[in-house]
């Protein structure tokens, strides 16, 4: 069989990462089986439809790198396609016409409520004959079997059985002769010739009603692959109330996307005890049989966790593209080389692009504040160690890390009885702003000594 998968998002808000792993594990399955990944925009709700969702859904896919072998199709546009299978099974008799108004619906819902029975439509016009119709508007209803049991081989939850009868003839067209739902995705899925359907276990219910589609048009029903939904930090449903819960919102929050690809793939997912699976090895070892029932939780501090790793093995060069956008101000190609020498501790000491440009900050523009932190370290009793510490460092043949540590330490014992720190505390307020910083020494050397003795005096007139 030749493996064709498909992830249709709605274009009506931001791209949920419960999405988004729908999307990873449909790419994954199909890659490594040398099969299509396809995108369907279902975009039926046109009061909801946003153009922008749309481009921040197929933003998203391109940030984390999952390609798709398709022009997105669109379901709205193959609407009359969706109209004339419903012609089609009317012609058969395996669909009919329903002209029951929305009071006979209320009122069949309310007495089914009543007597206890599921509350669903109970046929009245399904054996009725075209002469009898009223001179009303209609829907078209697909005619559900009314016996048996309707049986599902799911790749994750297993045999899943319900009794037919709990299905009822549900709309393909409503009155205003539009197609729902229930019926595009089924002919979409059918045209686009997918072979495995892999989405939220939210839709299982909706499996057994679309299997009638596809029985009643004689095609073949798909494989099927219901994942376990992702829940909060607290067991519940995940929402804003837990934080970030779109894939924009992530990449703002200063995330990788390999680091999000990864834990998106142990979200419910297990391979023995790996839990560092770049995109190779999950394209070598990702099946149905990893994939666990129940719903999982998210963790920040898990993703947060594999965010460092991929920080610290993540390219120097790409790290620096990376982490321009969270400056607030343009840099220039000078400020580029430095930040990049800077990198390699950097990268080490931060979680998150977030942290890292913040703590950067003072390596690409120009000190413009002092942290109430950093001022407390400029007083009139760090005023002449900065003054001594600037002539020292004036006087350096190599302005080099080595050189300058070794300066500073000689001014430690010279001035500060040896106590480094009151060296150091208000050298680093001067350079940086903060009283957080990488290597001052290294700092110092990628600044160079003009820029250094500049901060030192600006640092100073500011005590004064």
């Amino acid at each position: 069989m030749s493996v064709i998968t498909r992830f249709p998002p709605s274009p009506t808000g931001f791209m949920h990462i419960g999405n988004a792993r729908t999307a990873l594990f449909n790419y994954l399955y199909a890659r490594k089986r040398g099969g299509q990944f396809l995108i369907r925009i279902e975009d039926t709700d046109r009061e909801r439809y946003s153009e922008e969702a749309v481009e921040v859904i197929l933003d998203g896919l391109s940030w984390l790198g999952l390609e798709y072998d398709n022009t997105p199709e669109s379901q709205f546009a193959n609407k009359d396609r969706h109209i004339a299978v419903a012609h089609e099974l009317l012609e058969q008799g395996k669909a009919y016409k329903c002209y029951c108004t929305a009071e006979e619906l209320d009122e069949m819902r309310a007495e089914a409520k009543e007597q206890g029975r599921p509350v669903a439509y109970d046929g009245t016009w399904r054996d009725k004959e075209d002469e009898d119709a009223p001179d009303l508007p209609y829907v078209v209803r697909i005619k559900s079997p009314e016996t048996g049991t309707a049986r599902i081989e799911d790749k994750v939850q297993g045999v899943v059985e319900i009794e037919n009868d709990h299905i009822d003839d549900f709309v393909l067209l409503r009155s205003d002769g539009t197609p729902t739902y229930m019926l595009a995705v089924v002919v979409d899925d059918h045209d686009m010739e997918v072979s495995h359907v892999i989405r939220g276990d939210d839709h299982l219910n909706n499996t057994f009603r679309q299997n009638v589609i596809y029985d009643a048009m004689g095609w073949d029903q798909p494989e099927y692959a219901h994942l376990p939904l992702i829940h909060g930090p607290d067991g519940k449903k995940f929402s804003k109330r837990h934080g970030a819960v779109g894939v924009e919102e992530f990449q703002k929050l200063g995330y990788l996307p390999e680091a999000l690809c990864n834990y998106l793939l142990r979200l419910g997912w297990a391979h023995g005890d790996e839990e560092i699976i770049d995109r190779a090895r999950a394209l070598e070892i990702f099946d149905f049989t990893g994939i666990q029932k129940s719903p999982a939780n998210f963790d920040y501090d898990k993703l947060e966790s594999l965010n460092c790793h991929y920080m610290q093995i993540a390219d120097d060069g790409r790290l620096v593209d990376l982490t321009i956008p969270f400056f607030d101000f343009d840099i220039d190609e000078d400020a580029k080389v430095r930040l990049e020498k800077a990198m390699p501790e950097l990268k080490e000491r931060n979680k998150t692009l977030v942290g890292l440009a913040e703590e950067a900050k003072f390596l690409v523009s120009d000190i413009t504040d002092y942290s109430e932190k950093a001022q407390k370290q400029l007083n009139k009793t760090s005023k002449p160690v900065l003054t001594a510490l600037k002539e020292k460092l004036q006087d350096l043949d190599d302005f080099e890390a080595n050189t300058i540590e070794t300066c500073a330490r000689t001014l430690a014992d010279e001035v500060t009885d040896g106590k480094l720190g009151k060296v150091m505390m208000p050298f680093r307020a001067a350079l940086t702003g903060t009283d957080k910083s990488p290597s001052l020494f290294m700092a110092s050397e990628i600044l160079g000594r003009d820029e250094v003795v500049h901060r030192i005096q600006k640092a100073v007139e500011f005590i004064q």
